[in-house]
């Protein structure tokens, strides 16, 4: 480059605003009760209207008071609120007649869009179609369809040998259990026994009668759980998915799909012993049958795979024939499919990076089309009767979610809510910029590095925290995240690394990480972390490294395998020792598939052994916060436990806090408040330098 081109790059780069400048006061800790949450969005039948709902935290009640709103979907009118103050709105839902009905103070309400003082109480019970409803009715209308629990045998009474030990008995203050999957995180422990009749029943379907259920037919006897029961459009079947081992302790969830007819003959539609079918659905002309298919963990595990499969969405003719896989050649997962009214495509959404849109695919010609386009989060999408609008939220990195409007190509948008706009009128957010990096095998990479409040290049170097995402099969999207804008407001900047095993990268990239979680992962993260260093003023002594679940693990990995980089670390219910939380985690299947075995299986063990971080805990040099859950069953508080010893142990400046009565995902205003309060302060002590 000429010494003429490089004064004027430089001229171009003076010119260019710092991302890192927001108009308005710096964000504090205290505004978190001012952020509302936006979501929910229902679109009317007739796509004029759009109803949403508005939490906002009360510092108070430590709880959130939600609110029902609905606003003309066109924009033309201010929105409005529907339900009354403190009643805790929810399960909004629009009815063929044009109302919409909500919950609110325990009880339904209704109202007109159009008279917007026609609220009324409505009967007690929920309308037909809401979730948890147990009767299924035809689309003529002349059908009733139910699932109930099949009649049990009671077991035998428990006969004691004499009253001395009955007293005993009665006295016992402990759990008894004698079951394998005895826990499950957030759940009472210990979790009832699914595998006792008495506990978990096989149901069968019913037919006939009227909508009470009264004077029907029992069509199926199989002796399963069917799920997701649904009427063909002429009434003629029921469709639905079922697990034939569900009793069956020692095996993972393998569905299969199968239909009835009213008459009460059964057919199974999908044989395959190593696919898991989920989330089955007739198209609206009857032709088609849609399904999603993946992988079964248990044809991994028998396998011993070196990855997890695909995740797809397949169809076949109701009538019988061939199955065809609608996104065999698209890289990605597929979630949330449906079909539109005119059974030609099947509309579903997707990750691609840090993204999230809506695509849709044709079972004529398989091609996959996305919809909605840029760089941002789509998410809670709803549609009109004709399928031919949408109503969704857009998540970005510098500001709060909120709900728009679009055709369903995307195009004519229009932003409905403003529930915010108080607050990021009154505080200057953050941005962040997308980076793309080569790892250390020159893999691509992609990650965000958001800036410090007011940043200035000459102002620098600036502490840098890398913040890694759980999962690890999950991604870092784009959102508001006020964790990392109260990082930013503080003087640092923030990064996040979509590193190997992340969705929205193709298979290749999901499963890199196979056997060998934290080295190619790891790899990708600190190239992320030098990548920062070389291009922007960062002081590389005051680095630090934190994250909750898979981030916690991947946080404990990085200051054992690079300790010289981290000036501090802050782990969230990370994993330490992969042999203990195989036993005492309720997810065994992690360390079943992805390292080979179990902690009795030489490869598995030997796996474990090598990928934990407890076995390099003397490397640590990075002064460590731990944050767990009393009562976390997904990564039990031993773990922490454990690398805290180690730590103490070998001189290293370390800190438990433990949240009470807490599982994995610790919740409420309080403890999320006291938690970023103490990440903060972990992070000033040992990142920013003594004030003279």
């Amino acid at each position: 480059m000429s010494l003429a081109s490089r004064f004027r790059l430089i001229l171009a780069v003076l010119a260019v605003p710092a991302l890192g400048h927001a108009q308005g006061r710096a964000l504090t800790i205290e505004d978190y009760y001012r952020v509302k949450t936006v979501g929910a969005p229902q679109l009317s039948p007739d796509g004029r209207w759009v109803a949403y709902t508005v939490a906002t935290r009360t510092e108070a009640t430590n709880a959130d008071s939600v609110e029902a709103w609905l606003a003309a979907a066109d924009a033309s009118s201010a929105a409005r609120r529907v339900s009354r103050p403190g009643s805790n709105a929810g399960a909004l839902q629009w009815g063929d007649d044009g109302r919409l009905s909500f919950a609110g103070a325990g009880r339904r309400w209704a109202i007109n869009p159009a008279m917007p003082d026609s609220i009324i109480e409505t009967a007690s019970v929920l309308p037909q179609g809401l979730r948890g409803s147990r009767t299924l009715v035809s689309a003529d209308g002349k059908w009733f369809a139910s699932v109930r629990n099949a009649p049990v045998t009671p077991q035998d009474l428990h006969v004691y040998a004499s009253d001395f030990e009955k007293r005993h008995e009665e006295r016992f203050k402990g759990v008894e259990f004698d079951w394998l999957n005895f826990q499950r995180d957030g759940a009472p422990f210990p979790v009832p026994n699914q595998a006792d009749p008495t506990v978990n029943p096989a149901q069968e379907i019913w037919v006939g009668g009227d909508s009470s259920g009264s004077g029907a037919t029992q069509i199926t006897h199989i002796g399963l759980r069917p799920s997701g029961v649904e009427w063909s459009p002429d009434g003629s079947t029921l469709l639905f998915t079922a697990d034939s081992g569900y009793r069956n302790e020692r095996l993972y969830e393998k569905g299969d799909v199968y239909v009835v007819s009213r008459e009460g003959v059964v057919r199974r539609l999908t044989n395959d012993r190593a696919v898991n079918y989920t989330s089955a659905h007739y198209s609206p002309d009857g032709r088609w049958i849609l399904y999603t298919r993946e992988l079964s963990t248990n044809a991994v595990i028998a396998k011993r795979l070196n990855n997890g499969g695909a995740t797809d969405l397949a169809v076949r003719p109701a009538a019988g024939g061939a199955e065809m896989n609608l996104t065999a050649h698209w890289d990605y997962l597929p979630t949330e499919a449906t079909w539109s009214p005119d059974s030609k495509y099947v509309l579903f959404s997707g990750g691609i990076g840090g993204t999230t849109h809506l695509f849709r695919v044709s079972p004529a010609s398989g091609n996959v089309e996305q919809l909605t386009t840029g760089e941002r989060r789509i998410g809670a999408i709803s549609f009109d009767r004709a399928y031919s609008k949408i109503a969704y939220t857009v998540g970005l990195t510098d500001s709060v979610t909120e709900v728009y409007t679009a055709n369903i190509d995307g195009s004519n948008e229009r932003r409905i809510t403003r529930a915010n706009d108080p607050f990021t009128a009154d505080v200057g957010l953050s941005r962040a910029e997308r980076l793309t990096f080569a790892s250390k095998d020159g893999t691509q990479i992609e990650g965000w590095l958001m800036y410090p409040r007011n940043y200035r290049r000459d102002a620098g170097p600036y502490p840098l925290v890398v913040i890694n995402h759980g999962g690890p099969h999950a991604a870092n999207e784009y959102g508001f995240n006020f964790k990392n804008q109260l990082f930013a407001a503080n003087g640092y900047f923030v990064l996040e690394v979509n590193f190997r095993s992340s969705t929205g990268y193709g298979e290749k990239f999901l499963w890199g990480t196979w056997g060998a979680w934290g080295d190619r992962d790891g790899e990708d993260v600190m190239a992320g972390v030098d990548y920062a260093i070389a291009h922007y003023p960062i002081a590389k002594n005051r680095v630090a490294t934190m994250g909750h679940s898979y981030g916690g693990f991947m946080t404990n990995w990085l200051i054992t395998q690079y300790p010289d980089r981290f000036a501090a670390a802050i782990s969230g219910a990370g994993i330490v020792n992969w042999v203990s939380d195989y036993g005492t985690a309720d997810i065994a299947r992690t360390k079943e598939t992805e390292f080979y075995g179990t902690p009795w299986d030489s490869t598995g063990r030997t796996t474990m052994i090598r990928q934990s971080p407890l076995t390099y805990a003397n490397r640590v040099k990075a002064p460590t916060l731990f944050i767990n859950g009393e009562i976390d069953q997904r990564v039990p508080y031993s773990e922490a436990e454990q690398f805290f010893v180690a730590l103490k142990k070998n001189g290293v400046p370390a800190k438990v806090i433990q949240y009470q009565g807490m599982p994995h995902s610790i919740s409420g205003s309080w403890n999320t408040v006291h938690r970023m309060l103490n990440e903060l302060h972990w992070l000033d002590m040992y990142l920013k330098p003594p004030r003279p």
